[in-house]
């Protein structure tokens, strides 16, 4: 899919358009073949900076040929499965590449994302096509503030399911947490890879060439810091949290086999007796007129001891 967007300079008002030229945003989700050689030939731009966002695994990174920069930074995104007629939630990184030159800006992704969706839907204040600098920074200021905005989803997540681990005694809610916790270490590898492309950013002259700029920046290195160290702290948390509601589970089930256990001996006395007033040999009782309620007491009775002994010995 191509989008283009220009920022009138009379009104500031960012419409979309159909021409790419000077000062416009190009808009790329999963394109074509046919979409990158048009912009590339239309915007002048290489098509292996445009191309490099396009595969998963690509890691945050600056690259510079000639008057093109090229940016790629991991924004979080956040999936909603369904699976064995349960729904959940997953929350994993891709990459999304910035691309620039002197005239347009271009940003490139696989699928949508909530951080450039914001843009086109007019919710970022001061957000001009033709500040292709101040546009950088914007993204990398959204993309830190929804690091944030998902890990305390994760965070509460884990406290629902912890209340849930209280009672259970399957692997159910552990698998939940096993996923956020993969979800958290991609967010901290990508959170951490993030900052070393700000800090170049930091260094480079289109930066600093606007005040107003370098304080967007040093915002989104504060965020992003702050957004690891909560991944880290979370991390650690959840970490602990597993290993300690499986031993819970252990105990769970280590308890309902030993009330299960008490039960079948409590059960075994009147089978055993049963069993020896139904040989076809001569037994007690056998002429007694109340021969039958004789028994039945004394197995009660044996029954009722073996039960208060297993009560004191906390087998219940």
């Amino acid at each position: 899919m191509l989008n283009i967007y220009k920022t009138d300079l009379m009104t500031c008002e960012t419409k979309e358009t159909d021409i790419i030229e000077k000062g416009c945003w190009v808009f790329l989700k999963d394109p074509s073949e046919s979409e990158l050689e048009r912009v590339a030939t239309e915007g002048k731009l290489t098509q292996d900076f445009l191309r490099a966002a396009l595969d998963r695994e690509e890691s945050s990174r600056i690259e510079i040929e000639g008057s093109e920069i090229l940016i790629i930074l991991d924004v979080p995104l956040i999936n909603f499965i369904e699976k064995f007629n349960e729904k959940s939630v997953q929350y994993n990184t891709i990459p999304v590449g910035i691309i620039l030159n002197e005239d347009i800006i271009v940003t490139v992704c696989l699928v949508d994302t909530k951080i450039l969706d914001d843009f086109i839907m007019k919710k970022v204040k001061g957000f001009f096509t033709f500040k292709k600098s101040r546009f950088i920074l914007q993204i990398i200021l959204r993309i830190a503030s929804y690091y944030l905005r998902y890990l305390k989803q994760i965070d509460k997540t884990s406290q629902i399911i912890e209340t849930s681990l209280h009672r259970s005694m399957k692997n159910k809610e552990l698998i939940q947490l096993l996923s956020l916790e993969k979800s958290l270490v991609y967010f901290s590898t990508s959170l951490k890879a993030n900052g070393s492309v700000l800090e170049k950013l930091m260094k480079m002259k289109f930066i600093k060439q606007y005040p107003e700029d370098e304080d967007l920046l040093e915002d989104a290195i504060i965020e992003n810091k702050q957004a690891i160290e909560m991944a880290n702290i979370y991390s650690n948390i959840l970490s602990g949290t597993m290993d300690a509601y499986a031993s819970i589970i252990n105990n769970n089930l280590s308890t309902v086999m030993k009330i299960l256990t008490s039960i079948t001996i409590i059960m075994a006395v009147p089978t055993i007796i049963a069993s020896f007033w139904g040989m076809n040999v001569p037994v007690p009782f056998t002429e007694f007129k109340f021969g039958f309620l004789i028994i039945i007491i004394i197995t009660g009775s044996i029954a009722a001891l073996v039960t208060y002994i297993l009560a004191k010995k906390n087998m219940f």
